[in-house]
């Protein structure tokens, strides 16, 4: 299969750079895969499960939350605002944030910002939880 070069880079740093069959992210307007010879393009990334096949054929995924992807004259850069490998997620971390989350939802009289706080802090944990239960 055709390869093109992708480059992740956090805020952490360099996540990956090299050759890829393709990268999949959810984005503001649902979920993208960039394959080779893809058209130039731009796009707010949300929040999901990312997935990058390997020049070999292999498979990675992440949890990754926010940020841009480009697509520009064959080269892909994705800056997510959150990236962690799948390997790389505490899980028990993770389940705890959910919890956390889930009790302050279930608090009567929490302020409307509270309540989006919350809700973005339990996607955020369901997110990683599920990215990192789909390790293969």
């Amino acid at each position: 299969m055709a390869t093109f070069h992708l480059q992740i880079v956090s805020m952490d740093g360099l996540e990956y750079d090299g050759q890829v069959q393709s990268v999949s992210c959810r984005t503001v307007h649902g979920d993208l895969a960039i394959l080779a010879r893809h058209c130039n393009y731009c796009t707010a990334v949300g929040m999901g499960t990312a997935q990058v096949v390997l020049e070999d054929g292999s498979v990675r995924k992440a949890a990754c939350i926010g940020g841009m992807l480009s697509v520009m004259d064959g080269e892909c850069r994705l800056i997510p605002t959150t990236w962690e490998w799948s390997e790389d997620i505490d899980l028990e971390r993770a389940q705890a944030a959910k919890k956390k989350a889930e009790e302050r939802l279930a608090q009567s009289g929490i302020s409307e910002r509270e309540l989006k706080l919350a809700e973005a802090k339990l996607h955020r944990a369901l997110v990683r939880i599920g990215t990192a239960g789909k390790q293969e």
